[in-house]
């Protein structure tokens, strides 16, 4: 396979704390650090959330503003995508930020289970949060935690709610939702190829799931996610040391399947995003 690699590193997210792994990067500069560590091994993307001085999740677009401005410096040309996940926030603050115009950012187009709770994303939630990507020129990314998410996704491309033609990222692992299962991720591909050809996709796993969905991603011509967000171990008895401990796993499967890693202004051209300045 010739096609890169588009490699996205999820550096925070919501839940890990520094008790769970002292790597975490919690305050804006750890994570500008953080990624910019995995922007040199390979990745292109970064998915970010941000969070308070007490670790707790944030939607605070102050803390995003900064975090973007950092990274523009110390990663130029990194895809840069803000997170509008339920767990930062509710109702239209998780899409405060987007005003701030990322390259990106994530869009869950349907509810489903989480370990403890309901990830609710409502019709009218999800209209607005994809207008205001619509209007601040932001690609969303479609978070797909079941094959309906898919569909919808496919509805809204079809209708104009989403300009562009959609990336769709499957996520597996997560408790109560779609589990690790491989004839489940074949058939994810093989829908996309059907209703959105034109799209390209990746996959994430969670916990130890997560070099699974790498290994089936890159074997299979799609692209990943790896990052501290899902996963804060290298195995089970080793936490894993950064972010970009995780992203060089990825990087040795594309050496493993002979795919180069995708630059970050291959994988602008990729995703038809604008070009790097």
């Amino acid at each position: 396979m010739t096609k890169p690699c588009i490699i996205c590193v999820a550096i925070t997210g919501s839940l890990p704390t520094k008790a769970d792994n002292p790597a975490v990067p919690v305050t804006v500069e750890e994570q500008i650090e953080s990624t910019q560590e995995a922007f040199e091994t390979g990745a292109s993307i970064c998915h970010a959330h941000v969070r308070n001085p007490d670790e707790t999740p944030s939607s605070d677009p102050e803390k995003f503003a900064r975090l973007k401005e950092g990274l523009e410096k110390h990663c130029p040309g990194m895809i840069i995508q803000f997170s509008t996940g339920g767990r930062s926030g509710a109702g239209e603050t998780r899409g405060g930020m987007l005003s701030l115009r990322p390259d990106m950012a994530s869009l869950s187009v349907g509810s489903n289970n989480f370990p403890t709770r309901v990830y609710e994303n409502p019709p009218a939630l999800v209209d607005w949060l994809a207008s205001e990507m619509k209007t601040y020129g932001v690609r969303p990314e479609i978070e797909a935690f079941d094959l309906s998410h898919i569909h919808q996704a496919a509805k809204m491309y079809a209708d104009g709610r989403l300009v562009d033609s959609p990336y769709v990222q499957f996520v597996m692992g997560v408790k109560n939702a779609m589990p690790v299962d491989r004839d489940v991720f074949d058939y994810y591909i093989k829908t996309v190829k059907r209703l959105l050809p034109d799209s390209e996709w990746c996959a994430a796993g969670i916990g130890p799931h997560q070099i699974t969905l790498n290994d089936w991603a890159v074997s299979s011509g799609g692209h990943a996610r790896a990052g501290l967000e899902d996963n804060v171990r290298l195995d089970k008895n080793t936490l894993a040391p950064s972010n970009a401990a995780l992203v060089q796993r990825v990087v040795d499967l594309c050496d493993k399947y002979q795919r180069p890693v995708a630059t970050a202004a291959q994988a602008r051209e990729m995703l038809g995003l604008r070009p790097i300045s």
